[in-house]
């Protein structure tokens, strides 16, 4: 756990929230706690890595409408707590991306290991999610012409067959690749393609030949 992660308890038993909520505690882990799923769509948007711990069966707004209501998107993960076994329940807390499903009272160490795992998923998820981010916030600052230039960097045309594509000189290439370069803060050739990648950029070298040629 790092600063700001918390876990989300939602649970309309106080008794549980508060042995719950004492264990997550002892484990230096932040909790907030909500008796309801109204109460925590009440609360706000979750700004930092966490999970929630839904009870299935909730007054109004039931655990399973909740998970419904959040979507899988930008909700961090759900790991459903019941009193009871319910198989289609489940089945359907697990379809719709749930990462556990426990039974009350569930052990210590298993809840634990899985609120573990769940941060760990929500927060890989939010750094790349940020990275996405600001890496198409640097293909936005891309000129027109620097944006017809990369796919023919990263596609592995030499230079002087890229310059060809667009009827530019040479050099005019060269100085197009090292703004792209720059502007994207790619520090290498193979970087740079990375990056392409990740912005579902996938013209390859032949289809820009085949197409030069119409």
């Amino acid at each position: 756990m790092v600063a700001n992660e918390v876990v989300y308890l939602i649970d309309d038993d106080c008794g549980v929230r508060q042995s719950i909520g004492s264990l997550l505690e002892s484990a230096q882990i932040a909790v907030v706690t909500f008796e309801s799923a109204a109460a925590f769509l009440e609360y706000g948007q979750v700004k930092q890595a966490a999970c929630l711990l839904l009870d299935l069966q909730l007054p109004g707004v039931s655990g399973l409408e909740l998970q419904s209501r959040l979507g899988q998107d930008d909700s961090p993960p759900v790991i459903f707590i019941s009193g009871r076994s319910d198989v289609p329940s489940t089945v359907s807390a697990m379809k719709a991306g749930a990462i556990e499903f426990l039974l009350k009272p569930v052990p210590s160490d298993v809840l634990l290991k899985a609120v573990y795992s769940a941060i760990s998923k929500n927060r890989l998820i939010r750094r790349e999610r940020n990275e996405l981010a600001q890496l198409r916030e640097s293909y936005s600052s891309l000129s027109q012409r620097e944006r017809e230039v990369l796919p023919l960097v990263v596609s592995g045309l030499m230079n002087k067959e890229s310059a060809s594509v667009l009827g530019i000189a040479e050099v005019t290439l060269q100085v197009h690749r090292r703004q792209i370069m720059a502007k994207m803060g790619a520090d290498s050739l193979a970087g740079l393609v990375r990056m392409a990648a990740r912005l579902d950029i996938p013209i390859t070298a032949r289809d820009i030949m085949r197409n030069a040629r119409r």
